[in-house]
């Protein structure tokens, strides 16, 4: 009678179900996410409060967490490193491990971490830089801002950077607020300076700097600066240096400014306001000076073993659009920095990667299989379309765009996505997940990085600094080593 109303097929499939059921009861979800900057941060935070029971093991190939807010975030804007109490809540919560000194693609592949956590999550940025491949972009004194924002804020591996300061122009190419940075550092009182977290390596050298002009050059115009108010106010309230603005580069903007939405409204008449009190004021300035340039984008690097001045090709909107002219500029510069934009790079082969735009190819943070492209939209089965269980968030993900904010909404939809597949059975846990085997391999736990942190902290009171950061990789690893877990 049974047979005959439940046929054994249909009694398997349930037995099946039944079984399921019960191990996703007793397995706890373990997730692996590589990379400790805001993007891994913010994605462990969300999974925490909305996947029960999961275990988290973030894993960072540098000995010290917190990627660009450690090594990006400008050392006199404390306020920006706030955030670090709340990833710091969330790496001392008991289901969370961090596991730094580990590289994806050195110490382990990503095969390896696939079969030990039933999810993965790439969040470890953008870490390249963009090139302008134009002539003579390898001379001497063309850096990249990337480099000598690395270099003030003792990213390990650029200690030794050594930028040439001793001349008295200094040019960055690209104007978003990496590029002030970089401006207001250099163009800052170094006694002011002496109050923050950067290295005592770079301040001694500023205090020796001869750069008395940075030049800000954007390949568009002023109603598309990339800066934004907040950054332009602080360049314009900088103590003994004057902003100067070419007039020219104003020609019908403030007509504009009544139908330009509320942000753009409000710095273009900051810039305009700028520029009426600099045409007031015809007193000569001997002080050090910032220059926005805009319409002109770099053609070429003039220099013989080192870089002396930038040529510009002058260039006009169209449709919003830079488009060059026939007109060419040339203007002296000592030292080059390029800041014009970051890209991702792919450390394992088995990383689906789009070489061409530097990120992960991957649809709302789930990674599509390797014989697919982003434009694949047409298959319905997600587990035909995504790599089960393979997720990106954070630059890798989306391209290095937006601020810290932008990274923890990104982040967080991402999580969610992970959460929604965990609780549909979209990623099966059908066994448990042993997660990373550390077996001779030399890692910092979270008590080794509170070790490092405290040497820091005490090196920098000695100093009148908020702390005073070890840029030595042996150093901290015999600091860390000394802690107990």
């Amino acid at each position: 009678m049974f047979r005959k109303i439940f046929p054994t097929t249909y009694v398997v499939k349930v037995a099946q179900r039944c079984i399921h059921r019960n191990v996703s009861m007793t397995v706890r979800p373990r997730i692996c996410i590589v990379g400790a900057g805001p993007a891994g941060f913010y994605t462990a935070q969300y999974i925490l409060k909305h996947l029960d029971n999961s275990d988290i093991d973030i894993v960072e190939k540098l000995p010290v967490p917190f990627g660009l807010v450690r090594f990006g975030v400008a050392p006199d804007h404390p306020e920006v490193k706030n955030v670090i109490n709340t990833f710091t809540k969330t790496a001392e919560n008991p289901r969370v491990r961090f596991l730094g000194n580990l590289t994806l693609g050195k110490d382990f592949t990503l095969q390896e971490l696939r079969e030990q956590y039933h999810a993965v999550l790439l969040t470890y940025g953008a870490e390249q830089d963009n090139t302008l491949n134009i002539p003579n972009e390898t001379l001497q004194n063309v850096l990249s801002a990337r480099e000598f924002v690395a270099w003030y804020n003792g990213l390990p591996g650029f200690e030794n950077l050594n930028p040439d300061l001793s001349g008295q122009s200094m040019t960055l190419l690209g104007q978003g607020n990496v590029a002030v940075d970089v401006a207001r550092i250099v163009l800052s009182s170094v006694d002011d300076l002496k109050k923050t977290d950067i290295t005592e390596y770079a301040l001694e050298a500023l205090s020796r700097s001869r750069i008395e002009t940075v030049h800000l050059v954007g390949r568009r115009g002023p109603l598309q600066a990339a800066f934004t108010i907040k950054e332009l106010r602080e360049m314009l309230k900088l103590s003994n240096c004057v902003t100067k603005w070419r007039v020219d580069d104003f020609d019908h903007v403030e007509e504009t400014i009544p139908n330009l939405p509320r942000p753009r409204k409000r710095i273009t008449e900051l810039m305009v306001k700028s520029l009426t009190e600099q045409q007031q004021n015809q007193s000569p300035h001997t002080g050090r000076c910032f220059q926005p340039i805009f319409f002109r984008s770099p053609v070429n690097f003039i220099g013989s073993g080192k870089v002396e001045a930038v040529e510009y090709v002058a260039n006009k909107l169209v449709d919003g659009r830079a488009r060059p002219t026939d007109q060419r500029e040339t203007i002296a510069a000592d030292l080059v920095c390029r800041s014009i934009g970051y890209r991702a790079v792919s450390v394992d082969n088995h990383i689906n990667f789009d070489d061409r735009k530097g990120c992960v190819i991957n649809a709302g943070g789930r990674v599509l299989k390797q014989n697919l492209t982003g434009s694949d939209q047409t298959i319905d089965d997600i587990e035909d379309k995504y790599e089960t269980g393979l997720y990106a968030s954070g630059w890798l993900a989306t391209g290095p765009t937006g601020v810290i904010l932008t990274t923890m909404n990104n982040s967080f939809g991402v999580a969610d996505t992970v959460c929604r597949d965990f609780n549909s059975n979209t990623i099966r846990l059908k066994d448990s997940r042993p997660g990373l085997d550390l077996t001779g391999r030399t890692y910092v736990s979270w008590n080794g990085w509170k070790a490092i942190d405290n040497e820091e902290v005490k090196n920098g009171l000695a100093k009148g600094k908020p702390r005073e950061k070890l840029t030595c990789v042996k150093t901290m690893l015999q600091i860390a080593s000394n802690a107990s877990d």
